[in-house]
């Protein structure tokens, strides 16, 4: 049962960056009085993630406020769904976890050039099936999240990300950065080091991303490296992300 909820999270963000894709080809619409295209004002995300335990689909948008879209100051709302399937307390001889995620997050957005500043809060809702040898249980719990979000270009051949959060459920706190050097325009590769905590728990990844390649008119970012927990031996980890502004 547990692999076929994973299934259905790899086929549900496979579906979304087709889907998306096929929206992406679609022409941009245009204002008939003023003859340009609108600004462009919502990002759509996809990303799947994985290692030797656990398998991560998400999908989600962000929505800004203001006449200016995108590319000007102003509020955003955002929202993203997401479901895994790991090791049961995370031990796999004790069986398997499917975890669902949603959380609806509003904040502010600063434009300062080619900077991008971002911190937003919400509420967070996690639904979790844990199935064992001994029983099975469910449980949901609800909590808060807060997020920062860096993206910034400060040498033209530099590109600068810095993400992070804190949430309130399992005092968790995760950080990811990640710098990159510019291989053609919008195509950067680098070094990305991710951390993440909880309770009883640890991750930190180590690895090489290449962030901005375009395919099927969509943004694309690879990722994939070594890993260390606090509960498992080294293993690999790769991650796929894609997004599309309209």
């Amino acid at each position: 049962m547990a692999w076929g909820v994973a299934e259905r999270a790899k086929g549900l963000a496979g579906s979304v960056i087709i889907a998306t894709a096929a929206l992406a080809s679609a022409p941009a619409s245009a204002d008939s009085t003023l003859h340009e295209r609108t600004p462009l004002s919502m990002v759509i995300f996809a990303s799947l993630d994985t290692d030797r335990s656990k398998t991560h689909g998400s999908v989600g948008f962000k929505r800004a406020f203001g006449q200016g879209g995108l590319d000007a100051s102003g509020f955003r709302l955002g929202l993203k769904w997401g479901e895994s399937i790991e090791p049961a307390e995370h031990s796999p001889a004790r069986g398997r976890m499917v975890k669902t995620e949603l959380h609806a997050l509003l904040g502010y957005e600063w434009r300062i050039g080619d900077l991008f500043l971002a911190l937003s809060a919400g509420p967070e809702l996690e639904a979790v099936f844990s199935e064992t040898r001994a029983r099975t249980s469910f449980s949901d719990r609800i909590g808060g999240r807060l997020q920062f979000d860096l993206w910034a270009t400060p040498l033209e051949n530099l590109l600068l990300q810095a993400n992070a959060y804190a949430a309130t459920l399992d005092q968790r706190f995760w950080l990811r950065l990640s710098p990159g050097w510019k291989l053609a325009p919008g195509l950067y590769l680098g070094p990305e080091i991710e951390f993440y905590r909880q309770q009883d728990y640890h991750k930190l990844r180590l690895g090489l991303h290449l962030t901005g390649f375009r395919l099927f008119g969509l943004n694309w970012r690879l990722a994939a490296g070594a890993q260390q927990t606090s509960d498992q031996p080294n293993a690999a980890y790769a991650t796929l992300g894609v997004y599309w502004k309209r």
